[in-house]
C-alpha cells in the first residue's frame, strides 16, 4: 500500500445489525457496506447495485404483485425475511477507502453465531470474493471452533463495480449456486 492509499483508508464501524429471523434458510454475507449503504443503513443501497434485482428474480413470487423488493430498507427487509434470507457482512468493523474491497486492512469479523443458533441456516453465502476470502480466513474457524458445519459457497460481487458481470450472469450464477445448496428458486 502506498502513502496516498493509506491517507484515504477512513475506519468504518458497522452501525446497524443483520437482518435475520427465527425462520431464515440461508446467510448472505457481503464485505463491509459501501458508502451508500452505511448511509441509508442497509444492504445494497447503491442504486446500481444489482443484489435486490437477482433476489427478486430468483424468490419474488410472479402470481402476487405485492411480493417485489421495494425501494426502502424495510420493504427490503420484509422482503428477505419472507423469503427466509439472512443478510449481514464478514467485517464488524475495518479501515477501508470508500468502498474499495481491494483496500480493507484491519480488519474485525462480526460474530456469526448469534444468527446460527437462532434460526435454521442451511448454508451461507458470499458475495464478492474478499468477502468469501475474509470468510475462510476469520470467521470459518470461528465456527469451526463453535462446532458449527455449514458450508459457505462464494457468489460474484453485485456490486456496479463488477460490471464484466451483466445482471442475467448474476441470476444465472445465483440460481445454479442456490439451486446447488438445496433453496428452492423461480426458474
Amino acid at each position: 500500500m502506498n502513502a496516498a492509499t493509506a491517507r484515504q483508508l477512513t475506519h468504518v464501524e458497522h452501525e446497524f445489525g443483520p437482518v435475520w429471523d427465527s425462520q431464515s434458510r440461508m446467510l448472505i454475507l457481503g464485505s463491509m457496506p459501501s458508502p451508500k449503504s452505511r448511509e441509508a443503513a442497509f444492504y445494497y443501497m447503491h442504486l446500481r447495485n444489482r443484489f435486490w434485482p437477482v433476489m427478486e428474480a430468483l424468490f419474488a413470487d410472479p402470481a402476487n404483485s405485492l411480493d417485489h423488493t421495494g425501494g426502502s430498507p424495510e420493504s427490503r427487509r420484509v422482503f428477505a425475511l419472507r423469503h427466509g434470507i439472512a443478510l449481514w457482512d464478514v467485517i464488524a468493523s475495518c479501515d477501508i477507502t470508500g468502498a474499495s474491497d481491494a483496500s480493507i486492512r484491519n480488519t474485525v469479523p462480526n460474530d456469526l453465531t448469534p444468527i446460527l443458533r437462532g434460526a435454521p441456516i442451511s448454508h451461507i453465502f458470499t458475495t464478492g470474493a474478499k468477502a468469501a476470502q475474509l470468510y475462510r480466513k476469520f470467521i470459518a474457524p470461528e465456527l469451526a471452533a463453535a462446532g458449527f458445519d455449514i458450508d459457505m459457497t462464494p457468489l460474484p460481487s453485485t456490486s456496479p463495480a463488477n460490471a464484466a458481470k451483466h445482471l442475467s450472469d448474476l441470476i444465472d450464477d445465483y440460481r445454479n449456486a442456490f439451486r446447488a445448496a438445496g433453496i428452492s428458486v423461480n426458474a
